[in-house]
């Protein structure tokens, strides 16, 4: 695909004509483009549906409950401004989805991927699957990240079995739960969840906007690995930055 945008981005200066061409859509796809969400409503409906699917109703239910009160103490501490909910309705979902064995697993197993597949290519093609598991995957000797091995498409079968094991995520029988990647990423939800109870309680019109920033800190996590842990290295640093600027604009604390 890289290849292609290339390609077509020469296409357009050396012969447009044909580039117009090529760019009309194929009426016979079956493929539907997704619409983002318009309003709040919209946001967390759909973010709490992903997670029905990436864990459970209970699992969505958690995330509903902390937007809910992010929503109630905008609308009674803030009227008029908004924000605040909507980053805690976007990063918490952020933080709640990442993308695990399971997830991975799930994701390559469903219907919509091999609709993806068969809409994309034509012919007898074999799968090929480049994985890196934290805790399977031998390691590079010089950066100690780990390295990705090829598999045939016999994994396919071993991914749909997989996706049935997501009821395992995060108790004593999963076995991915104890690598760093996955005890790292379930510390982030619980920092989450305390900032923003913390901020809900200072939360005024004058600190509104520091808040905003607040709710938006999962944004400048990136990446996997230790480029990750760099990132939430940095991230820590600035919430702690943001939450001394937040006290200083807040007046005496209310109560939630």
């Amino acid at each position: 695909l890289n290849l292609q945008a290339f390609q077509r981005g020469r296409q357009y200066v050396a012969a447009r004509t044909e580039f117009d061409a090529a760019a009309v859509p194929d009426k016979s796809s079956v493929f539907v483009p997704f619409e983002s969400p318009k309003t709040l409503d919209e946001l967390i409906n759909h973010r709490e549906e992903l997670l029905v699917r990436y864990q459970n109703r209970a699992y969505a239910k958690k995330y509903r409950q902390l937007v809910d009160v992010a929503r109630q103490a905008e609308a009674q501490h803030a009227k008029g401004m908004s924000g605040f909910a909507e980053n805690v309705a976007r990063y918490y979902y952020k933080l709640l989805a990442y993308k695990d064995e399971y997830e991975v697993a799930r994701l390559f197993s469903s219907p919509e991927f091999a609709t993806e597949l068969e809409n994309q290519f034509e012919g007898d093609y074999t799968l090929r699957f480049y994985l890196a598991s934290p805790i399977l995957a031998r390691r590079n000797k010089l950066t100690g990240m780990p390295i990705k091995k090829r598999y045939g498409p016999w994994m396919m079968t071993v991914l749909k079995f997989l996706a049935h094991l997501k009821f395992l995520r995060g108790t004593v029988l999963d076995p991915f739960a104890h690598s760093k990647d996955r005890k790292l990423e379930r510390q982030l939800i619980e920092e989450y969840q305390t900032v923003i109870a913390e901020t809900i309680l200072q939360l005024n019109p004058e600190n509104y906007r520091i808040a905003v920033e607040v709710a938006a800190y999962p944004e400048t996590i990136r990446g996997y690995g230790h480029v990750k842990q760099q990132s939430v290295q940095e991230t820590r640093e600035r919430v702690t930055k943001l939450q001394a600027a937040l006290r200083d604009e807040t007046g005496q604390p209310h109560a939630a």
